[in-house]
């Protein structure tokens, strides 16, 4: 509570690990701390998503953030949302997450206009 930290620093701490490929991160609603870090991540071919890997990136981000900055869910995605220009679609992932409106998806990578 009471910290502000950009998306980029923690999806850089977590593809400095070997295992993930893209990561993407949003605050989502926390009672306590009011917002709470959730990160969405990609792996690397030859890896594959378990509980085990879950708690090493968990650990992974602690180290390199602090606990009070590191995600507190990280979840497996086979594909993040892009947009044509290759950058992460954030707002689409914390629409998906608390179940809002995804607005405008005219730039989302694959979809026809």
């Amino acid at each position: 509570a009471g910290h502000l930290i950009g998306p980029f620093e923690v999806e850089s701490a977590l593809m400095e690990h070997p295992a993930v490929a893209e990561a993407g991160v949003i605050g989502i609603p926390d009672e306590v701390a009011g917002e709470v870090v959730k990160a969405f991540v990609t792996l690397h071919s030859g890896y594959q998503w378990s509980e085990e890997l879950e708690k090493e990136l968990m650990a992974w981000a602690r180290v390199r953030l602090g606990a009070s900055i590191a995600p507190r869910q990280i979840a497996y995605e086979p594909q993040l949302p892009l947009t044509r220009s290759g950058k992460i679609m954030r707002r689409l992932l914390k629409a998906w997450e608390l179940g809002l409106p995804t607005g405008d998806l005219s730039t989302l990578e694959g979809e026809d206009t």
